[in-house]
């Protein structure tokens, strides 16, 4: 029996032995890149740099077709107008009439859009470095798809129309709150309005902060945000309202995307990750466990959790005929596998 006990140990540890050489295969390598690890401070301050920096690229090649995006622009004003929801000229011109407001708005409109959606990314790697590579993943698929949507379909904004009667209100009131007006303008591609980004990062940003804040007053402010800038959006007469809706199916297929990539919506994905050392369990920052305020179970890669490092069930409970002794150690049993 105890020569029989040494073989089944040593057999176990065999194979325990050959399971990094199949981590080293492709299938292996793979299943690592969809698995949650803990961000990087320099990749990620790096992709971010890169990553805009090409977008904006990319976005300011693109021709600008200005008779197609006048004449796409003309084709959705009249379709809206069809609808009965061509709404635009009119809070367009109401907000221009208070002048306090609108210049708000311009400001609005040139600072939130990036400095929040940073906020919130610094706030994921921060409090919820398990959620953090899928979530950035929906917000990079996004803003990439985009530029197909700019590529295909340029479009003037309402400001630009030809006798559209809207008001530039960056022009009109000397602010700095586009960068397709005033002395900007030759810097940016103006006819990049469809789909709308100020609306698919501000949805991003409202989600991400609804689903895993616990703090009633930032959930609210979450869903306000992009509501908040729909109404900037149209009020300056950068966009119409379908290009908001451009912008949702974008955002779409990022929450699409990042699901099918990591098995698992991505706000429910276990908020912490194993450490690259140890595989203890890392998160960084005080932030609570998700929407419910609760921290997430820590099973073992077969419940969909892959990366967490759990407790593991005993192993008299999973072989048969295995025995606990007083000092809490196990005595092999009689179904043990060879």
């Amino acid at each position: 029996m105890g020569e029989t006990t040494v073989t089944t140990l040593e057999g176990r540890g065999d194979r325990a032995a050959a399971q990094p050489v199949e981590s080293g295969t492709g299938q292996g390598l793979l299943r690592r890149l969809r698995t949650p690890s803990r961000p990087r401070l320099w990749f990620e301050v790096l992709l971010i740099a890169v990553s805009y920096w090409t977008y904006s690229l990319v976005r300011n090649a693109v021709p600008e077709q200005k008779s197609k995006a006048l004449r796409n622009a003309d084709w959705l004003w009249d379709l809206e107008r069809q609808l009965g929801l061509a709404f635009e000229q009119s809070v367009n011109h109401a907000v221009h009439s208070v002048t306090w407001l609108v210049v708000g708005m311009n400001y609005y409109y040139a600072t939130l859009h990036f400095l929040v959606t940073l906020g919130v990314l610094v706030w994921l790697y921060r409090s919820h470095p398990g959620r953090y590579a899928a979530t950035r993943l929906v917000l990079f698929s996004t803003t990439a798809v985009a530029l197909a949507g700019y590529y295909l379909f340029p479009l003037a904004p309402p400001r630009l129309m030809n006798g559209g009667g809207f008001i530039d209100t960056v022009v009109v009131h000397e602010t700095w709150g586009s960068m397709a007006s005033g002395d900007l303008k030759n810097m940016s591609n103006q006819y990049a309005a469809m789909p709308s980004m100020h609306i698919g990062w501000s949805v991003w940003c409202g989600l991400t902060l609804f689903a895993l804040s616990t703090v009633p007053w930032v959930r609210v402010l979450g869903l306000l945000y992009p509501a908040g800038t729909l109404v900037v959006i149209v009020a300056t007469a950068n966009h119409f309202w379908l290009d908001a809706v451009g912008g949702l199916l974008c955002l779409a297929f990022g929450y699409a995307l990042a699901t099918v990539w990591y098995g698992g919506r991505p706000y429910a994905l276990p908020r912490r990750v194993p450490d690259d050392g140890g595989g203890s369990l890392v998160g960084t920052g005080s932030g609570d466990g998700g929407p419910d305020g609760q921290e997430p179970d820590s099973r073992g890669p077969d419940s969909g959790n892959a990366g967490v490092v759990g407790p593991r069930a005993p192993d008299a409970a999973l072989v048969p005929g295995g025995t606990r002794t007083p000092d809490g150690s196990r005595t092999p049993g009689a179904y043990d596998p060879p």
